[in-house]
């Protein structure tokens, strides 16, 4: 039969509470990336040529 308590009575783990929180920041951080991913697509950038002609002094 299977064990389910393998892990020592003095041993301290992290349980469910600590995996919650680790998933909770994983899927926080991906939704973030994800974000930021889609605002920095947004940015026009003016090429050189742009530049040179609407600053023709330098």
């Amino acid at each position: 039969m299977i064990a389910f308590d393998t892990v020592a009575k003095g041993d301290v783990s992290p349980g469910l509470l600590g995996f919650l929180v680790v998933a909770a920041l994983g899927l926080a951080l991906f939704l973030l990336v994800k974000s930021m991913r889609r605002q920095i697509s947004r940015i026009e950038v003016p090429s050189e040529s742009e530049l040179k002609k609407h600053n023709p002094a330098t």
